[in-house]
C-alpha cells in the first residue's frame, strides 16, 4: 500500500493505492488563501499540517488494515511558496504563494543584474518564484529576513513535520530560481547575489528516490506496522505528469486546477530565454520538461460561481451538452496576474462585450473561452520554442467537463482525451512516486498511463470561428494593460 499526499492551494489531498493502482481511498480538508493587500497571496503554514492530519485520520479510520500495510508516502505540492523557518524550525510568517505577485521590482532587479539567467535557471525572473519573494522579504521585513535559518517549499515543510527533514526534490526546486536546472544542483551564483546561502536550503534527491522516514509516532497514530519511506516526491504538475504516465519525450498534457498548465515532456534541459514558459527538472531522474502556465484556470470559474451566487453544476447546465458559436463575450482570465505569455502580475480579468442582451450563459461560456484562450497563447508560446505538441491529456478539475475540454479541443485545434480518474492529479502521482521510493522499481514500471475514456476531437467549422474570437482576444491585453498603467 502506498499514500500519496497533495498539498494544493484549495485543499489538501490524500489518497492511498494498492499494488495495482487501485484507490483504495481518498480524503481531503479545505484550506482557506489570504489576500491582505493587493496582488498579496498567503497561507498560514500551520493550516497545511492540520488539513493533512485530518485527511489521514479519516482514510486510517475507515481502512485500518489498508494503512497498517503502507510502505511508502509519495508528496506532491503547490510550487515556490515561500515558507520561511527560524532556527528552531518555526515559521516566521505566513508563507507567500506561487499566485503571490508583490515582487515585480526584485524580478526587475534580478533580470538587470543576470540578463541570461534563463540559462541556468530554465526560466526568466517571475514574481510567482521563491527568490524574488525572499529579496522582497530582505527589502520590505529586514527583521525577519535576517531570523531565516532555512527556506523550505510547502510540500518540503509538510515533509519536515512528517519526519524531521528538511529536503526538497529537483522538480520543486526547479520552481525557485537558485537551481542550475540543467545540473540538477543549487546554484551558488545565485544563492548568494540573492544573499541566500547553501546552508539555508534542503537537500536534493530525486522524486522517486527516498529523502526520509515517517515519524514513529506519527506510523503509530495511522495504524502502520511500520514506518514508512518518504519518496522526493514532485511539484504539483510534474506529480500529475507521473500520474499520467508522461515521462517520454513528446508526452504532454492540460491541466485544468487552480492553475492551469500545458505540459511537455523533454529529453533534457531545454531552457528558451525570450518566452515566458519553464524548463524544469522532471520528478523522475534525467528527464526534464516545457510548460506554460496561466495562474486562474478552474479558480476562473469558482470566481465566476461565487460572483454569480451559482454553483458551478447550475452554470454548465445552463450551456448544455455543447456551443454551436463562440460567446459574443470576451473574459480574460487575469484575476491574478498572468505568468505565459506575459510575466505580469498587475494584470487583472475583464469581461468585454458586454450589452442588453448579455445573458448569464453567455458569460459563462465566455468564461469557459477565456481560460481556453490562455491555453492557446501558452501553446503558442512552446510551439515559438521549439515543442511541437499534436494532442494532450487533460487532468484537474475542470477535466471532468466534457464540455469545457470540447471548447479547449477547438480553440487549441488538438485532439484532447478524458482519463479515467483524471481529477486524482498530482495525489495519485505522488503515491507512485511512494511506491517507486520504497520498492525500488523503475519509473517505466510503475508510471503507466491511465485508461483514456474518450479522445475530443476539433470541429473544423468552430475552430475557425476560434481563429477570429482568438485574434479580437490577442488585442485585449495590450489595452487593457494601458489602461491599468
Amino acid at each position: 500500500m502506498f499514500i500519496g499526499i497533495d498539498l494544493g492551494t484549495s485543499s489538501v489531498k490524500s489518497i492511498l493505492v494498492d499494488g495495482n493502482d487501485t484507490v483504495i481511498a481518498t480524503a481531503s480538508a479545505p484550506l482557506e488563501v489570504s489576500r491582505p493587500h493587493p496582488t498579496w497571496s498567503e497561507q498560514a503554514p500551520a493550516d497545511w499540517w492540520t488539513a493533512t492530519v485530518k485527511s489521514l485520520d479519516e482514510i486510517k479510520a475507515k481502512h485500518p488494515k489498508e494503512m497498517a500495510a503502507v510502505q511508502g508516502i509519495g508528496l506532491s505540492g503547490q510550487q515556490h511558496g515561500a515558507t520561511l523557518l527560524d532556527k528552531d524550525g518555526k515559521p516566521l510568517r505566513p508563507c507567500i504563494l506561487w499566485n503571490d505577485g508583490r515582487s515585480g521590482q526584485e524580478c526587475i532587479e534580478i533580470t538587470a543584474q543576470f540578463p541570461d539567467i534563463s540559462r541556468i535557471t530554465g526560466n526568466p525572473a517571475m514574481p510567482g518564484f521563491t527568490g524574488p519573494k525572499l529579496l522582497w522579504v530582505r527589502r520590505h521585513e529586514p527583521e525577519i529576513f535576517k531570523q531565516v535559518a532555512f527556506v523550505l517549499l510547502p510540500k518540503a515543510y509538510l515533509r519536515y513535520l512528517l519526519s524531521g527533514e528538511m529536503v526538497e526534490d529537483m522538480s520543486d526546486a526547479s520552481g525557485t530560481l537558485w537551481l542550475d536546472v540543467g545540473k540538477r544542483d543549487w546554484s551558488d551564483e545565485l544563492l548568494t547575489a540573492m544573499h541566500m546561502s547553501r546552508k539555508q536550503m534542503p537537500r536534493l534527491v530525486e522524486g522517486s528516490a527516498v529523502s526520509a522516514t515517517l515519524k514513529p509516532e506519527l506510523a503509530q497514530r495511522w495504524g502502520m506496522a511500520k514506518p514508512p519511506v518518504i519518496a522526493g516526491g514532485g511539484g504539483d504538475n510534474a506529480a500529475g505528469a507521473v500520474g499520467l504516465g508522461a515521462i517520454h519525450p513528446g508526452d504532454a498534457f492540460v491541466s485544468l486546477g487552480t492553475s492551469g498548465v500545458l505540459w511537455a515532456t523533454t529529453a533534457g534541459f531545454a531552457p528558451n530565454k525570450n518566452l515566458p514558459i519553464h524548463a524544469f527538472c522532471h520528478a523522475i531522474p534525467n528527464t526534464w520538461h516545457q510548460m506554460g502556465v496561466i495562474l486562474s484556470a478552474a479558480s476562473s470559474l469558482s470566481w465566476w460561481s461565487r460572483a454569480s451566487k451559482s454553483n458551478e453544476k447550475e452554470l454548465l447546465g445552463e450551456l448544455g451538452d455543447s456551443v454551436k458559436a463562440p460567446s459574443p463575450l470576451l473574459f480574460l482570465p487575469y484575476l491574478s496576474g498572468e505568468r505565459t505569455p506575459h510575466n505580469d502580475p498587475t494584470i487583472r480579468g475583464a469581461f468585454t462585450g458586454i450589452s442588453h442582451d448579455t445573458t448569464r450563459a453567455d458569460m459563462t461560456q465566455a468564461v469557459l473561452e477565456g481560460v481556453a484562450f490562455a491555453f492557446r497563447d501558452c501553446l503558442a508560446a512552446l510551439t515559438e520554442a521549439g515543442t511541437k505538441i499534436t494532442k494532450a491529456d487533460a487532468i484537474g478539475g475542470g477535466s471532468q467537463s466534457r464540455l469545457w475540454l470540447s471548447i479547449m479541443a477547438n480553440v487549441l485545434n488538438l485532439p484532447l482525451s478524458r482519463l479515467e480518474a483524471g481529477e486524482a492529479g498530482g495525489s495519485f502521482g505522488a503515491a507512485r512516486l511512494g511506491r517507486m521510493a520504497a520498492t525500488g522499481e523503475s519509473p517505466s514500471v510503475v508510471c503507466k498511463p491511465p485508461k483514456r475514456l474518450e479522445a475530443i476531437a476539433p470541429q473544423p467549422a468552430l475552430v475557425r470561428q476560434y481563429d477570429e474570437t482568438y485574434r479580437r482576444y490577442r488585442s485585449l491585453y495590450p489595452a487593457l494593460k494601458e489602461a491599468f498603467t
